[in-house]
């Protein structure tokens, strides 16, 4: 069977570790456009993951049995769409379900059509617009915090949270006249009120009429310990009972899953694929800060090394409708995934520096290490080639003996610059955070 995987982070590392673990049948794994540690598992092929035509191309050129998209950019160009076109199993959201993710303001106000808990906003189409929002008062005085985000994909950068009104008025400026992302991007911006609580991530997978839940996930998205500095990508991601307890979790599917479920089939796109709910967990009760249409990164590798069911078996019956007639089973263990980045990340990060001790940390017990952003030297050696270079991701019966197994791991992982959070997991269980608001996972 030939299996395609677009995207080439951490995730689709996960993605593919996790596909290739099939029982039933011998796989041949291709991923577009990959990375150095892919290329152990699958054929890397030089294909840009929003080049449409060309993957179609290539999936019809090599008899593609189901293709598996990780990242969101290729989904927003409406990739599903034109694979289903040409009759190429694909499992993934169509171009219209990924205006959940593509459109903050779309997202926003398909909340408010359907009853889904979320923080308070305004949507804002100029710069005076915006600013006339900030200076009404509804979001508080000059002092109070505000959170302002790009309507469109901004790889990252679309997210600005304002401690006050002038700090957010410089932020609007930044980000409508494009200085933090590109212009279309910000054409339109959103106007968040700023929430406070514990944040927690649920996925699920969905085939347009059911869906399964994957063990909810914290991801952990500032640069520094006790959760300080900038937003990143993601420094790190836990599962764990801790995360939502199953009262809270049956009031997140009641109030959530199921009516932005029964919401896209209403509007008339049905939802298949990976929806990603992030979680704002307030004393009022959760409140969804945003959605994705596919894996996060790192919570795709926390996640996917607890699934025992067959990945080829989930997806084929996500692309073809028969999620209903699939079960899914987790381990019961909890798992961690702590991400090491280059000097200089989220910024600027520094890139070429050689990394040793690979080999050593993919021994220990329950690890196992999904690369990011790596390359290989003339002479085999492993080398740095992005901001977030790798995630070292561990199992086992309790989340503080997977994390002290991520650690160990870590320990023997070195390069000239690399840097680490040594609170994943730990700081939010002794305090509520305030809401720095989310970004996309890239």
């Amino acid at each position: 069977m030939k299996i395609l995987v677009v995207g080439s982070g951490g995730r689709e590392h996960a993605l593919l570790w996790a596909l290739n673990k099939s029982a039933r049948r011998q796989l041949k794994l291709y991923c577009a456009p990959g990375n150095a540690g892919i290329a152990d598992i699958a054929e890397c092929v030089e294909i840009d993951a929003t080049d449409i035509t060309s993957l179609v191309q290539f999936a019809e050129e090599q008899q593609v049995d189901l293709t598996v998209v990780g990242s969101e950019a290729p989904l927003a160009a409406g990739i599903v769409d034109e694979f289903e076109r040409r009759k190429l199993t694909i499992a993934g959201a169509s171009r219209d379900a990924a205006r959940l993710e593509s459109s903050k303001a779309f997202a926003k106000d398909f909340m408010a059509r359907h009853n889904i808990p979320t923080a308070r906003y305004r949507i804002a189409d100029s710069i005076s617009d915006a600013q006339r929002i900030l200076e009404s008062g509804e979001f508080g005085g000059e002092d109070s915090s505000v959170v302002i985000k790009a309507d469109g994909l901004a790889a990252g950068k679309g997210v600005i949270v304002a401690r006050s009104r002038s700090e957010a008025s410089s932020g609007i400026n930044d980000l409508m006249k494009g200085s933090l992302v590109g212009t279309e991007a910000a054409r339109r911006i959103v106007i968040d009120e700023t929430l406070t609580g514990r944040e927690a991530s649920l996925l699920l997978f969905a085939d347009g009429r059911n869906y399964a839940l994957m063990p909810p996930a914290r991801d952990h998205k500032r640069i520094g310990e006790n959760d300080t500095g900038p937003n990143t990508g993601g420094m790190g991601a836990i599962t764990d009972a801790s995360v939502l307890d199953e009262e809270t979790l049956t009031r997140v599917v009641r109030e959530v899953v199921e009516p932005t479920l029964e919401g896209a089939r209403s509007e008339g796109f049905p939802f298949r694929g990976i929806l990603f709910v992030g979680l704002m967990l307030t004393v009022e009760g959760p409140r969804v800060l945003e959605y994705n249409v596919r894996f996060g990164d790192p919570e795709a590798q926390a996640i996917l090394v607890r699934l025992q069911t067959d990945l080829v078996d989930v997806f084929e019956a996500v692309a073809r409708g028969r999620l209903g007639e699939t079960s899914i089973q987790w381990s019961n263990e909890s798992s961690a995934c702590v991400v090491l980045t280059s000097r200089g990340y989220p910024a600027r990060p520094e890139t070429g520096a050689r990394i040793e001790g690979l080999d050593l940390a993919a021994q220990h017990e329950g690890v196992r290490i999904f690369h990011a952003g790596t390359s290989r030297s003339d002479t085999g050696d492993w080398r740095t080639a992005g901001g977030r270079v790798l995630g070292v991701t561990a199992t086992a019966g309790t989340l503080e003996l997977a994390l002290d197994r991520c650690y160990d791991a870590v320990s023997d992982i070195h390069w000239d610059g690399m840097y680490y959070r040594r609170d994943i997991g730990k700081f939010t269980e002794s305090r509520s955070q305030e809401s720095e608001s989310r970004i996309q996972n890239e």
